[in-house]
């Protein structure tokens, strides 16, 4: 059991934004930008890779609430799931991070060289 499956069970406290049947929206406790928010299914998927597209579908209308109620949805926002390990998942249970509130950077690629990717 995940950490994210505890938080839905209500075992852990979370500070919600949206909720519905099958997906919940959180402030994340270690935010990395004015807002973050994590978004998650109530379903148990260990990754992308592992989630029906169907499901995905119904996530994308999600997503798009909880982008408009927060303000989000006309200056824009960035949406980041990592997959597997060598992704940076961290957590194994399908869940994408909304960041926003700012115009965001994208320095920790800034001093990547790519000779060391190969």
């Amino acid at each position: 059991m995940t950490i994210f499956t505890k938080i839905i069970n209500g075992e852990i406290p979370c500070n919600k934004v949206l909720e519905n049947d099958n997906f919940l929206a959180f402030h994340d406790i270690n935010p990395k930008a004015p807002i973050h928010i994590l978004i998650i299914p109530k379903t148990e998927y260990k990754c992308f890779q592992d989630v029906d597209p169907e499901i995905m579908c119904e996530m994308t209308k999600f997503i798009h609430e909880v982008a408009k109620l927060l303000g989000l949805d006309e200056n824009g926002y960035r949406l980041i799931t990592n997959n597997g390990e060598n992704g940076g998942q961290e957590v194994l249970h399908l869940h994408f991070h909304l960041l926003g509130g700012a115009k965001l950077s994208w320095n920790h690629l800034s001093d990547s060289d790519s000779k060391n990717f190969i």
